[in-house]
């Protein structure tokens, strides 16, 4: 692959990942087990790109997170906050209209053609 190809898959994957990551934090969640049920469903994320986004969206208060430390190997969990669910679910509005009006230009229909 190109670099320039890679480049653009990265930027494109980009937003993505993020959405996917919401997705999975309607429940608590700790960060390698979010990675192992991502790629499950098909989505590739190491670590190295995880962890930071999970503190960028901690920052912006769209997740929370917690330890538990009842287990031998503490572990930090991660969870939907209030304005996080808000947020996921208008970001999956928008992904989905944004989908939808991709697929009618990548298709090459012209909406206008009804006409």
């Amino acid at each position: 692959m190109s670099s320039l190809l890679s480049s653009l898959t990265t930027e494109l994957r980009r937003g993505t990942l993020t959405l996917a990551v919401l997705s999975q934090l309607r429940t608590p969640k700790y960060g390698y087990s979010l990675v192992q049920i991502l790629e499950a469903r098909g989505i590739a994320i190491d670590q190295s790109t995880l962890y930071p986004l999970l503190r960028r969206l901690e920052k912006q208060e769209l997740v929370t997170s917690s330890w538990d430390t009842s287990e031998n190997r503490p572990r930090r969990y991660y969870e939907l906050s209030a304005f996080g669910t808000e947020i996921y679910e208008q970001l999956m509005n928008e992904w989905e209209e944004t989908t939808r009006e991709l697929n009618i230009l990548l298709k090459g229909d012209d909406p206008h053609d009804a006409d």
